[in-house]
């Protein structure tokens, strides 16, 4: 005859620590809830409550007459955005946001490769360690940095100087793209200086993308005769290509909004940043202030839904 041995009666828990521990434990989801209610609150009231404000105001207008806002709606506010002149300014922004995101892409690159299959142990921390540093230096003294970098009495001039290249400078900024009597205040330093400070946020998401691809997808493309750039071209390339989307999510909204690079480092002719902030302030028209920063929102959503259907939220 078999023993069963007496089922293990545990003692009512008491007090109301332990009552509440045992309610949670039979409803995850209030708790779940109740956890993400406060970094929820947080997103909707606070951040998408004041962008969903300044969706508002972009669709007031200014009397010309008092200067005072007319609250009512009109898409007036939208039509002065579309003249020739703001429409140059969002033209300008979106061409350096691209121009910056590419070049970005193509000096990323191979500095990921290399930390992705020919890194090891040291040599990899060293690399982390030469990509993050840049990020924990202050961003403004960077920015100052590259401006006496970039000026007449700079480190730059002094090396065309000695190099007697200083035709080729004088050339280049001679030309109507460059924007400028000096590199420090051009649309070529304000992009050599946009690549700078955002190449790391293309850097990292590139490296780890090719970390995803097997060594032996190259080692076979070889094998069946592929050229070295074939072999880039149909296989390293597209696998790469999420994280190379991913950082460009970074590079291009950045440039996008920024305000500082353009004010120290550009030109006279303005961006979306240094726009909004003409509006607001001199002007003080805050419904077109209101509807500049209503298109970098607008370009980026657009950019997000095809990034992630290119598979690059997976490679950040």
């Amino acid at each position: 005859m078999t023993a069963f041995a007496e089922p293990l009666v545990l003692p009512e828990r008491r007090g109301p620590a332990g009552r509440l521990s045992d309610f949670f434990w039979k409803h995850p989801h209030l708790l779940l809830l109740i956890m993400l209610a406060p970094p929820l609150l947080w997103l909707g009231v606070v951040y998408l409550g004041s962008l969903f404000a300044l969706l508002l105001q972009s669709f007031f207008s200014i009397d010309d007459f008092s200067g005072l806002i007319n609250y009512e709606f009109t898409l007036a506010t939208y039509r002065q955005l579309l003249s020739e002149t703001n429409l140059d300014i969002i033209l300008r922004t979106v061409l350096m946001a691209a121009t910056v995101t590419v070049a970005s892409a193509v000096i990323a690159f191979p500095i990921a490769y290399y930390a992705a299959r020919y890194a090891q142990g040291k040599w990899k921390v060293l690399f982390y360690l030469g990509v993050m540093l840049p990020l924990w230096s202050s961003y403004l003294v960077k920015i100052y940095a590259w401006k006496l970098i970039l000026a007449k009495e700079g480190i730059l001039t002094w090396f065309f100087e000695k190099l007697h290249l200083m035709w080729l400078l004088d050339g280049w900024l001679s030309l109507p793209v460059v924007g400028g009597n000096s590199l420090s205040v051009s649309y070529t330093g304000t992009f050599i200086v946009f690549v700078y400070v955002w190449l790391p946020f293309m850097i990292l998401p590139i490296q780890a993308a090719l970390e995803r691809v097997p060594g032996n997808l190259i080692e076979a493309s070889s094998d069946l005769g592929g050229t070295p750039a074939q072999t880039f071209r149909h296989v390293l390339f597209p696998l790469a290509l999420p994280g190379i989307v991913a950082g460009s999510i970074f590079t291009f909204s950045l440039t996008l909004g920024d305000y500082i690079i353009p004010q120290i480092v550009g030109s006279s002719r303005l961006f979306i940043g240094q726009a909004v902030y003409a509006q607001q302030g001199t002007a003080g028209n805050i419904p077109l202030a209101a509807a500049f920063t209503v298109v970098p929102i607008v370009i980026m959503g657009a950019y997000l839904f095809v990034a992630k259907r290119m598979g690059a939220f997976d490679a950040l």
